[in-house]
């Protein structure tokens, strides 16, 4: 399971504390089973939204497409394509992934 993300814990986050602080304040509740039971609910309203949160994409070389040499055109024109293809201008994040 990949770890969460900046977005996915800070929306998850502000959810929690957001919807318990509403829900607290819309029932008016003074019991402990009644927080007790909207915090579970927060807690699980909370989840779910950072589990919701689109993850980003991934740019670089493995999403151009191309699965390796078998892609590159054979032929005579394969030398005249391949000259004239222009390389993709690369990123600071496609030189060095990051792997955690």
């Amino acid at each position: 399971m990949p770890r969460p993300t900046a977005a996915q814990l800070a929306y998850g986050s502000a959810t929690v504390i957001v919807s318990t602080i509403a829900m607290l304040l819309l029932s008016q509740t003074s019991t402990g089973l009644g927080v007790a039971v909207i915090s579970a609910a927060a807690l699980a309203l909370g989840l779910l939204v950072a589990l919701t949160v689109p993850l980003p994409r991934r740019r670089g070389r493995h999403a151009a497409g191309r699965t390796g040499p078998a892609a590159a055109p054979a032929g005579p024109d394969a030398n005249a394509t391949a000259a004239a293809r222009v390389p993709e201008p690369r990123t600071a994040a496609a030189e060095h992934p990051v792997h955690h």
